[in-house]
């Protein structure tokens, strides 16, 4: 249904939306004549596919259902920073994350808090600050510090290194100009991991680095920052999608 129209110094990266990733749907963007997945050609004049993959979840999608959302760069932004990104595995509560449940019923993407959390996730908690990944089960976990995103700059969460551990962490990789930010009313908002262990069990430690931030300048500040207007995860904790109703 969308094309795209690019000037010749202009291309862009798609990434699942938050809501897509925390319910484990592997979202890839496709253009004609790509050369690899959520890479947009600068000058690219044409349609957009994507290739839909629910990984732990059945889902009902309509047309119109909003799934990905792409970031638009002007020639190759420096990266100004990359700050690790740690896993909290203590906690008050006593719930430090939630496996998605296998054969659960169907999740329906345009249905804000109409799921019943329990019929979908199991509540973990760590033992001595540890948490064993079980292959091929997916987690939603928490960062162990608070997140900020400056207002004139944005991040991507990058792909772990091979060497900091067997697992796969975060789908949805953007994060916008205000996230987590006093401006914007959101000191406090933590970072909702997305873990999907490989072929093998990992043991996570409170604190482990599973992930890390990279950000990048804007060209403009924004007309409205992250959270402005309504959002379902600034000053975030341990929080499930929107989908679903709140853990009780």
């Amino acid at each position: 249904q969308e094309r795209l129209a690019l000037p010749m110094t202009v291309s862009a990266r798609g990434n699942p939306k938050s809501s897509t990733g925390r319910v484990d749907v592997f979202v890839r963007l496709l253009t004609d004549h790509s050369r690899a997945f959520d890479d947009v050609d600068a000058g690219y004049t044409g349609p957009l596919y994507m290739e839909i993959a629910p990984q732990t979840f059945s889902v009902l999608v309509r047309a119109g259902t909003r799934l990905n959302q792409l970031r638009l760069k002007r020639g190759e932004p420096a990266k100004l920073a990359t700050r690790s990104v740690g896993v909290d595995l203590l906690s008050d509560t006593g719930i430090v994350g939630f496996r998605g449940r296998r054969h659960a019923g169907v999740v329906d993407l345009d249905h804000e808090d109409g799921h019943d959390p329990r019929d979908y996730w199991e509540p973990l908690e760590a033992r001595h600050g540890e948490l064993l990944l079980d292959p091929g089960e997916f987690y939603i976990l928490a960062s162990k510090d608070d997140i900020e995103i400056p207002v004139m700059e944005a991040a991507e969460m990058t792909p772990i290194d091979p060497s900091v551990g067997e697992f796969r962490v975060h789908y949805a990789g953007f994060f916008d100009p205000g996230f987590g930010t006093e401006e914007a009313a959101a000191v406090g908002s933590k970072g909702v991991l997305e873990v999907r262990s490989h072929e093998t069990p990992f043991l996570l430690e409170d604190g482990q680095t599973v992930a890390r931030l990279v950000y990048e300048p804007l060209t403009a500040r924004p007309v409205r920052l992250y959270g402005e207007g309504g959002s379902h995860y600034q000053r975030q904790g341990l929080k499930l999608s929107k989908h679903f109703k709140a853990w009780r």
